[in-house]
């Protein structure tokens, strides 16, 4: 398994689970101004590409999950901030953005290890994540207006299905920074646990879902993508197709029969 090479990230396989570690403590693990924008992309066509992998969690190294942006850039207006409003629309278009397209197009669940700090654009990753656990020490902040910017990275479109919409216009239009324990009560995380727990947890519950039949996982999480912006009708129509693959594999007779054997399957991804 010949896995991407990272500079700004590492990336470690245990099993059928990838866990992507943003590694640059230095700028907060801020997606600009450093190549993690081109990493998370490169991994997640590589595990798309990887039958062999059933899970992503991603986690950050040091006291920040991701900062987002980097402020002093967008003060300096150098790098990702420079130009005009066609340049800076490029800028966008070619970099951040192109992160929720490839998580979005991630036909594995990704589940998010928030170790701390999560503002901005750190926040919005955290909300393209299937799962989000936390530990006490997470914060979550949509903080663009504090800046006098917008959500560029698309996060008003993650964040108001994960919250509702009231709550993200309010999460949105305030600024204002959640911690750990509020944001399991809205429903940003799904569990918090005490930091040294943290990433156990999230591995934990990856190992779970990567203990399903392989293509089984896949197909449900295009399932669950498609659910939302389709017609009933359409996906309904999707769920047969689907369904008819599913019960020609493999891995499906393997289930019941461990099912009716009272047994642990033993999965091969066919």
């Amino acid at each position: 398994m010949n896995t991407p090479q990272l500079s700004d990230s590492t990336l470690d396989i245990n099993g059928r689970v990838a866990l992507l570690t943003l590694n640059r403590d230095d700028l907060r693990n801020a997606l600009t101004g450093s190549a993690l924008v081109d990493e998370i992309i490169e991994v997640c066509q590589w595990i798309n590409a990887t039958p062999d992998i059933s899970v992503l969690v991603i986690t950050g190294a040091g006291k920040a999950f991701s900062s987002g942006g980097n402020i002093k850039d967008m003060r300096d207006r150098t790098a990702d901030f420079a130009g005009d409003v066609a340049e800076l629309e490029a800028n966008y278009r070619r970099g951040i953005q192109r992160i929720p397209l490839a998580i979005d197009a991630l036909e594995v669940p990704v589940i998010a290890a928030v170790n701390g700090a999560a503002i901005g654009a750190g926040f919005d990753l955290a909300n393209m994540c299937d799962v989000r656990i936390g530990s006490t020490e997470a914060l979550f902040g949509e903080t663009f207006i504090n800046l006098g910017i917008i959500p560029g990275d698309g996060g008003a479109w993650f964040l108001q299905r994960v919250v509702g919409y009231q709550r993200a216009a309010e999460l949105t239009f305030s600024g204002r920074l959640v911690k750990a324990q509020e944001a399991q009560e809205i429903g940003i995380l799904l569990e918090v646990t005490a930091p040294d727990a943290l990433l156990p947890r999230a591995l934990e519950l990856a190992q779970a879902f990567a203990g399903k039949p392989p293509q089984a996982v896949r197909y449900t999480k295009r399932l669950l993508k498609k659910a939302q912006r389709s017609e009933l009708r359409d996906f309904l129509d999707l769920c047969a197709v689907y369904q008819g693959i599913s019960h020609n594999t493999e891995d499906h007779g393997e289930a019941v029969s461990a099912f009716l054997e009272k047994r642990e399957p033993s999965y091969k991804g066919k």
